[in-house]
């Protein structure tokens, strides 16, 4: 009989014991993620978000995936507060009753912050300021916040190690890793303790294609169905760690539910600890695609200038991860693929 995981045997707990977690930045692609798995596992959900950047379809798609998989009517679980991270009333009135906070808010993107460094410095810093207010003073259980593998900068060393790091490169950078000091701080002077995941290039369904900001996947398997021309930065061999979206799920909801005191107050990388090149990356997409759909055929993509603040290699060791929240990735890149493949295609051809 086959040993169940730490993460399976936290599914089977609370699924048979009901909790209500707040999710901010409910509506954007991680979030809604996270709010179909905590409906999955008949929890309840307190949704924030401004829809600046998230979208209302995603939220609705998420609880009918959940229902679709559970058979249940899953709605009357879930609260919607349209609201903004950058309003501290916003946020208390998010966090009342809270058992489980996760902070997945944020104007994220590196390009996005090196034209609009304000409004991304009150997005991630004074509204991760008011979440951790509000989450301190309205006693939650745990305060998981997304964190970003931006904060490595310009630290050559592979794999990135979570108490190693170099200099910011963009002021999104600055902005994450001035989180980690914020929480941190409140650990001490508060009691507080949070846990920081640094997120290393998700990707998976409700992830948006379209924008000047759009992540690499989304964006290239839009271009390549539509079959228009595919532009990679530099010469390629830039390389990610690549994490499907249910291995970030899992690790939220590990860190929230920890009962390991030495686990708490910590960073962590939220990764595979593997590299894939662009070059790999585009075949491995058009390959899938081409299998998926008729009339279409290989395509080579257009190289351009390396872009401002990237970094050109990234890979995290998630030995911390296992050791402290006993996390173990459920996908590789290439099962990662197939699945976000099957969503995409469906999406963005109907």
């Amino acid at each position: 009989m086959k040993t169940m995981t730490a993460y399976e045997k936290l599914e089977k707990k609370l699924s048979e014991n009901q909790a209500t977690w707040l999710v901010t930045g409910v509506a954007g692609f991680i979030g809604s993620n996270l709010l179909e798995k905590l409906l999955v596992l008949d929890q309840k959900v307190v949704g924030l978000d401004n829809c600046e950047t998230g979208y209302q379809h995603n939220i609705h798609q998420a609880i009918a995936d959940a229902e679709q998989t559970t058979g249940k009517s899953l709605s009357s679980n879930f609260k919607f507060i349209e609201g903004d991270i950058r309003e501290l009333k916003d946020c208390q009135q998010a966090c009342d009753g809270i058992d489980y906070v996760l902070h997945q808010a944020a104007l994220g993107s590196v390009p996005r912050s090196i034209e609009d460094p304000i409004n991304t410095n009150r997005a991630n810093i004074d509204g991760f300021l008011n979440m951790l207010v509000a989450s301190k003073d309205a006693n939650v259980k745990r305060f998981v916040y997304a964190a970003s593998s931006s904060t490595y900068g310009d630290h050559p060393a592979l794999p990135k190690v979570e108490d190693t790091i170099g200099n910011p490169l963009s002021p999104y950078a600055v902005t994450k890793a001035v989180n980690e000091l914020y929480a941190s701080v409140f650990a001490k002077t508060y009691g507080f303790k949070s846990i920081g995941l640094r997120y290393f290039n998700i990707f998976g369904k409700r992830q948006d294609p379209n924008g000047a900001y759009a992540a690499v996947i989304p964006k290239w398997v839009a271009a390549i169905l539509n079959k228009d021309d595919v532009f990679i930065n530099g010469d390629g061999e830039t390389s990610r760690d690549f994490c499907y979206v249910s291995n970030t799920v899992q690790m939220n909801l590990l860190a929230a539910t920890t009962n390991n005191e030495d686990a708490t107050d910590q960073i962590y990388n939220v990764a595979l600890n593997d590299r894939t090149s662009l070059n790999k990356l585009y075949q491995m997409i058009e390959d899938r695609l081409i299998q998926r759909t008729q009339g279409l055929k290989k395509k080579a993509p257009i190289y351009r200038d390396f872009r401002p603040g990237d970094v050109r290699h990234s890979q995290a060791s998630i030995d911390k991860a296992y050791t402290l929240l006993n996390y173990q990735p459920e996908y590789m890149i290439s099962e990662g693929l197939d699945e976000a493949m099957d969503w995409y295609v469906n999406s963005l051809t109907k």
